[in-house]
């Protein structure tokens, strides 16, 4: 009877939302789709239930800068808890007080995220990790152990991070676990004590340790070699008697695995032989395993428990797209859920377990509902080699897929991967007229570790050729005009970028390039000190700035900077902790000098990446105007 109940709300409020979308689309004179909807803050996002499941908070901009919200649910009470002016505040959860809620914040893009904490009632905030030049990560944060949380900065030794335990009451910081160098990953058992961790070895493999308690040595409990180095621990058993992980010794892709911590014997839970195993969940009083993803053209759930797959499968009869669990109440009665589409903006609900019963929150981006957006469609083509190579495409919206200007959007990383669902930057390109074409060239993850190492030592060369047989798949499928093709990323897109201007120019109209390295021996000699302990992996990776310094030469957009002959741009954080700006500036420079028709972008407060409203406003719209006039 309730599942009826809720499939009846659920399709009349879908029913109702089409109806709406109809009536407002019916007065919109054209579907092209203002920059502010696109690029400009959310309404709201970030939603967070407080433990008792009386407040929400959530994330919503003032005067253009984000900032921590509350209110009470069932009442129209919303009020500020924090008036930042300067930087975004992305994310918030709450204490198990429920009147306190701590955010993150850092300062011009440095990464160097500080822990604040914020009284609901009386608004005061501390910035509880006052500490000049330190990044903080939140390690465990557990209901058993209200008073007390568990985070890991590089105070001590900006190259590491140790274990400190913080008391909510007394706001006393003591360090738990200093790390002796090589260490990451800590990982806390359901007592509350640091009792595993990832010992990183100099050939780019890691250990993985465990120990009894806090007073006792360290000892290996698995060993995961350069291939195998997606692998790691997830968690331990509530018991302390078993260590979950993500494992790929002796399989290709990555499993859930248990390990037992004292015998080293592991059991498989779950595989699939060609995709890795993603995201778990896990219940919070016992520690049983609920459910899990793997994120194959879309995401897949694989369950473990019956309630659980009966309450989200009557969730997800709420709304269409994606659905993930946002935050849960104390008593995991209430959930806030999410639906990710590829057409439209996110939406929250609240699920009661309970009652069945789901309400409709907000969406994070309600303009964009007036307006059609396009379909991303998952695609495959084989490689020269005859690797296997997934992607997306995303077509204007009412105009034939048939010699489309189109933008190849290469991701970062490199060892990430793109994935279905909305993208402002795909939105705006297709909204514009172009083709968009995305691609998991080898070395992304998700998809086995053949395919992620079969990108070792390829960056410019067949990770570039992936994305060159892209390019000639779709002229072949006749969706993309030959003659109107760009490159466009960041990160390792923006390298990406630079490489299609530099060794493939006659394939590419123009390129832009966002905070992307240009020389690959001064990007690895600059990157931020807590890197190093994971340099010897990127080393073996990508290559070695000292030992093999010819061969990233060759590799390097830079040191072919005579070869481009396309219209470049060039955007770039100041602050940037992981592409400096002398990245930008090279290979601005090389071009200045040779006479290439360039644009540089350079942003003074920010970093590896434009966060805030008004730079990514100012950003876009240089882009559109670099777009239109090469691409026409």
């Amino acid at each position: 009877m309730c599942q009826n109940k809720l499939a009846i709300k659920a399709f009349c409020a879908v029913l109702f939302f089409i109806a709406v979308g109809l009536f407002t689309y019916s007065f919109i004179r054209s579907n092209h789709i203002p920059m502010k909807v696109l690029f400009g803050n959310p309404e709201k996002s970030g939603p967070a239930i407080s433990p008792d499941g009386k407040k929400l908070a959530y994330i919503a901009p003032i005067n253009g800068i984000r900032n921590v919200w509350v209110k009470t649910i069932g009442k129209n009470d919303d009020q500020p808890v924090t008036t930042q002016q300067e930087r975004d505040i992305t994310s918030c959860f709450w204490s198990y007080d429920n009147e306190h809620l701590f955010y993150q914040r850092d300062k011009g893009g440095d990464e160097n995220f500080h822990l604040y904490m914020a009284n609901i009632k009386t608004k005061e905030r501390q910035d509880i990790t006052p500490f000049d030049d330190t990044k903080v990560m939140l390690e465990c944060y557990r209901k058993q152990f209200p008073d007390e949380m568990l985070i890991a900065m590089n105070k001590r030794d900006k190259k590491v991070f140790d274990v400190y335990r913080f008391d909510l009451k007394t706001k006393k910081l003591d360090l738990i676990a200093q790390n002796p160098g090589n260490y990451s990953d800590w990982i806390v058992d359901w007592q509350n004590k640091v009792r595993g961790v990832r010992q990183n070895n100099k050939d780019g493999g890691y250990e993985g340790l465990v120990r009894d308690d806090e007073k006792s040595e360290w000892r290996k409990l698995i060993l995961w070699g350069l291939e195998d180095s997606s692998s790691g621990f997830i968690g331990f058993s509530k018991d302390g008697k078993y260590m979950y992980a993500r494992d790929s010794n002796g399989a290709n892709s990555l499993r859930l695995v248990s390990i037992d911590v004292k015998t080293g014997k592991k059991k498989v839970i779950f595989q699939d032989p060609e995709y890795d195993y993603g995201a778990l969940v896990r219940d919070r009083d016992s520690g049983e395993l609920l459910a899990g993803t793997v994120r194959k053209a879309k995401k897949e759930w694989h369950f473990f428990d019956e309630n659980f797959e009966k309450d989200l499968k009557l969730a997800m009869m709420l709304d269409e797209g994606e659905i993930g669990i946002r935050s849960k109440d104390k008593d995991d009665k209430k959930w806030i859920v999410f639906f990710l589409k590829d057409n439209g903006p996110v939406s929250y609900w609240m699920f009661d377990r309970e009652t069945k019963d789901g309400v409709f929150l907000f969406y994070t981006k309600p303009e964009l509902n007036k307006y059609k957006l396009a379909n991303m469609e998952p695609i495959f083509y084989f490689a020269r080699d005859g690797l296997k190579i997934h992607g997306y495409l995303t077509y204007p919206v009412d105009k034939k897929a048939k010699n489309l200007p189109m933008v190849l959007f290469v991701h970062g990383g490199p060892w990430v991967r793109d994935s279905w669902g909305y993208s402002p930057i795909v939105q705006w390109l297709a909204n514009r007229g172009y083709a968009v074409l995305q691609v998991n060239y080898r070395g992304s993850s998700g998809y086995g570790k053949k395919f992620l190492n079969a990108g070792n030592k390829q960056w410019g060369a067949k990770m570039h050729d992936d994305l060159v047989d892209a390019v000639n798949w779709a002229v072949e499928q006749g969706v993309a005009d030959p003659k109107r093709v760009a490159i466009y990323g960041g990160s390792y897109g923006g390298y990406a970028a630079l490489v299609g201007a530099t060794f493939t120019p006659d394939l590419f109209k123009c390129a832009i390039d966002i905070v992307g390295p240009s020389n690959l021996i001064t990007l690895l000699k600059s990157v931020p000190p807590y890197w190093k302990i994971f340099l010897e992996r990127m080393y073996k990776r990508v290559g070695h700035p000292e030992k093999e310094e010819e061969f990233l030469k060759s590799r390097s957009p830079l040191f072919k900077a005579d070869k481009i002959k396309i219209p470049v741009m060039v955007v770039q954080g100041a602050n940037d902790p992981r592409v400096k700006q002398a990245e930008a500036e090279q290979i601005v420079q090389a071009m200045k000098k040779n006479g290439v028709d360039y644009e540089y972008l350079l942003f003074e407060a920010e970093g590896h990446g434009i966060r805030k409203e008004a730079n990514r406003m100012k950003c876009y719209a240089v882009l559109e105007k670099f777009l239109k006039k090469h691409m026409s």
